[in-house]
C-alpha cells in the first residue's frame, strides 16, 4: 500500500513496466554498445502516452498529472536509463514549453514530443562551468524581430540527435546575473549550429556533447518568457525533473536489487545460499530498506507538485540522494555477483549510467544548498 498511488496510477505502472520489459529491456545493452537511440522505440512510447502524459489534452498530452509521468518514467529506466532520458527531456522541456511559450510556435513542437516523434534538448551548461548557471556568457543580441545566438553549450545530453533545444544566454549585461538571462527555443537545423559528441563512460545511448553556435537567426517568437527573465522564470521547471531523475535512478536501483536478492537465494556456499550468510543479506536489506524511504521523497516531491504546493527542497534532496544511493545500490549489488557483475553486462553498465547523475542536472552540493536556504533563508546561506 503506497499513500500517493491509487488504483489507477498502479495500473499505469504496470502497464508501463509490461511495456518496458517487452520493448526496451531487449535492446539494453546494444544501444550501449553501438550509442544510437532508438527512434523507433521512442515513437512507440508515444503511441501508448508515455511521453509527457502531464502535459494537457491541447498540447498532446494526457493530463495525468506529474506522478503519472514519474510512475511511467521509473518503469522506463528499470528497462534502460538512457532511454528514460526520452521521458525526462520531454517533462522537463514540455513544462518550459507549455508554460513561457507562445501557443503556435510550440504547440506543434508538443504535439511532437508527445508522440515520440521529437527529441528536445535543454542547453544550459557552458564549458566555463555548469553549477554557476546564471553566470552565463553565450550571447543572444536582438536584431530586428529576432535574435543572433553567439556561443558554446557543452555537456548537454542528447546534444548530437536533438530536433531543437531550449537553449539560455545572456541579453543583459554580465554583472546582472540570473536577471540578464533570455531562453530560447531553437531548432537543431537553423544554420550556424553545429554539434559534437563527448565519449561517456555511461547513458552512451542517449550520450553527451556540444553545440556551438555562430550567428544563429532566432524568431522572436520563440523566446521563452520574457527577455531577460528566463532563467528566474523557466528554471521554476526543474524542481520537476529533480523528483523525476529520482525516480529514475531507484528504477535502476530497485531492478539491481531484486536481480541480486534472487541470485543470493539460489547460490550455495557452504551448503547453504548466500543469503543464509549475514554478511550478504544485511548490506542488501540495509539498502532494500533506503530504496524505499528515497522512492516515497521522490513520490511526495510529484505529490506536491501536482497540489501547486511548494516542493524545492523535497525535489532538491530527491536529486542529490538517490543518485548516490543507486550507485551504492548498483556497486554493492555488482559485488554480490562476483566476477559475473563486473565483467561486461547489464551491472556494469547500470553502475556506468548511475554515476553520471552524481555529475550533471546540479551536483550534490548545489541541492543541499538549495535545501538549507529552503530551511534557514536565502540571506543566511548566501552562497
Amino acid at each position: 500500500m503506497n499513500p500517493y498511488l491509487d488504483e489507477d496510477l498502479v495500473a499505469l505502472g504496470d502497464q508501463a513496466r509490461r511495456f518496458a520489459a517487452d520493448r526496451i529491456a531487449p535492446g539494453f545493452q546494444e544501444r550501449d554498445r553501438t550509442r544510437v537511440l532508438d527512434r523507433g522505440l521512442m515513437k512507440a512510447m508515444g503511441e501508448m502516452g508515455f511521453i509527457a502524459p502531464e502535459l494537457p489534452e491541447r498540447f498532446g498530452g494526457l493530463g495525468l498529472g506529474c506522478l503519472a509521468a514519474g510512475i511511467i518514467h521509473e518503469e522506463v529506466a528499470r528497462a534502460d536509463l538512457s532511454i528514460s532520458y526520452i521521458n525526462l527531456l520531454a517533462s522537463l522541456n514540455g513544462q518550459i514549453l507549455s508554460h513561457h511559450g507562445r501557443p503556435d510556435v510550440v504547440g506543434p513542437w508538443l504535439t511532437r514530443l508527445t508522440r515520440g516523434e521529437a527529441l528536445l534538448a535543454i542547453a544550459l551548461t557552458e564549458p566555463r562551468g555548469g553549477s554557476d548557471a546564471a553566470n552565463l556568457r553565450l550571447q543572444i543580441e536582438r536584431a530586428g524581430d529576432g535574435y543572433i545566438l553567439n556561443g558554446e553549450k557543452t555537456s548537454i545530453s542528447a546534444a548530437d540527435q536533438a530536433d531543437a533545444a531550449v537553449v539560455f544566454g545572456r541579453t543583459g549585461t554580465l554583472d546582472s546575473g540570473a536577471h540578464g538571462v533570455t531562453a530560447l527555443l531553437v531548432p537543431m537545423d537553423l544554420p550556424g549550429v553545429t554539434r559534437s559528441r563527448f565519449d561517456c563512460h555511461g547513458q552512451r545511448a542517449i550520450g553527451r556533447g556540444s553545440i556551438f553556435f555562430e550567428d544563429v537567426r532566432v524568431p522572436a517568437s520563440h523566446r521563452l518568457g520574457d527577455e531577460n527573465k528566463g532563467f528566474v522564470q523557466v528554471m521554476q521547471g526543474f524542481d520537476f525533473s529533480r523528483a523525476l531523475i529520482g525516480l529514475q535512478v531507484l528504477g535502476v536501483a530497485r531492478i539491481a536489487l531484486e536481480e541480486t536478492w534472487a541470485h543470493v537465494r539460489e547460490r550455495q556456499a557452504f551448503g547453504q545460499p548466500l543469503s543464509a550468510f549475514q554478511g550478504v543479506s544485511h548490506p542488501l536489506a540495509e539498502l532494500d530498506t533506503q530504496v524505499e524511504a528515497a522512492r516515497l521523497l521522490c513520490l511526495q516531491a510529484l505529490w506536491l507538485k501536482d497540489r501547486g504546493a511548494p516542493h524545492s527542497a523535497e525535489a532538491a534532496m530527491c536529486k542529490w540522494w538517490a543518485p548516490q544511493l543507486a550507485y551504492d545500490v548498483v556497486h554493492q549489488c555488482l559485488l554480490m555477483f562476483g566476477h559475473g557483475g563486473y565483467d561486461r553486462g547489464p551491472m556494469e553498465q547500470r553502475l556506468r549510467d548511475v554515476l553520471g547523475f552524481q555529475i550533471g542536472d546540479g551536483t550534490a552540493q548545489i541541492m543541499k544548498t538549495i535545501i538549507a536556504r529552503t530551511r534557514a533563508g536565502r540571506a543566511a546561506v548566501p552562497a
